[in-house]
This record gives structure tokens, sequence and C-alpha cells, in this order.
């Protein structure tokens, strides 16, 4: 009997111990969400390096991209003259399918040249933001500094 009592006086902590530990799944949120990753070539060299960037990104409900290529659903704008450039992310899970996805996106922007040619070097950042098809703008992330020389 004294072996019984111990036995579940043991035991009761390591289950409560057990059940305790267990993660629980947060839901993923329906609106994007998006970290920068990376920005290469850095330095780029001026008109000549295309530049990489990578974002990573969540989205809850699955309807991040589109199959037109009419729609503009990326948007990536040039610190130094706030300049936006548009980009269409292709449908990246099927419609109505309602699953949440995460992964990378890659953006290649053409190679870039000076806004001010009074300059041997500048310095850009690029704030990027994406939309999904429900019309949900993701939260804003900045690139860091890219270097781009003569």
């Amino acid at each position: 009997m004294k072996i019984i009592k111990t036995a579940c006086a043991l035991a009761l902590p390591a289950i409560l111990l057990i059940y305790s530990s267990c993660k629980k799944d947060t839901p993923i949120s329906n609106t994007p969400t998006i970290k920068f990753v990376s920005i290469a070539p850095n330095p780029a060299q001026k008109y000549v390096d295309t530049v990489k960037i990578v974002i990573s990104y969540t989205d809850g409900d699955g309807d991040l991209g589109v199959d037109s290529p009419d729609v503009k659903n990326l948007y990536v704008t040039d610190s130094r003259n706030n300049v936006t450039s548009q980009f269409r992310i292709p449908q990246l899970a099927p419609t109505g399918s309602n699953i949440a996805i995460q992964g990378n996106l890659d953006i290649v922007l053409s190679p870039q040249g000076f806004v001010d040619d009074s300059h041997t070097t500048e310095t850009a950042t690029y704030s990027i933001y994406l939309t999904d098809r429900a019309g949900n703008k993701s939260n804003t992330v900045q690139t860091s500094a890219l270097t781009i020389n003569q």
C-alpha cells in the first residue's frame, strides 16, 4: 500500500510537468508577415550588378500571390528618391485551400544607378511590403544599407 502511495505521489508531478511543457500551436495570422533576410551583392557596381533582396513570409490562410500578370502585390521603395517599384508574386497556394504557408521570396532589382551623379558612391535602403488576395497589407520591412559604387 505504501508503494502505491509513493508511486502515485511521484507520478502526479511527472504528469503535470509533461502536460505543462506541451507547446500549444499559436495560429498564424491571415495578414501576411514578412522579415528582411538579405541583400546582395553588397557593394554593388553602378549599372552593372543585379541586386537580389530576400525576404521571408508567413501567411495563415495561404492567399499570397495571384495568377494574373497584371496584378501587382509586392512593393519596394528606394530610400534615396522614394520611388516605389511594383512586382507580382505568383500564386503560392491553390485558391480556397486556406492553409498556412511560409517561405522566402527573392526580389530582383535591375542594376542600380545613382540618384546624385556628383558622387562616386551612394547608399540605399529599400522598404518592402506586400498584399494578399484579400487585400491584407503586411508589415513593412527595411533592408540593410546597400552601397553602390561607380
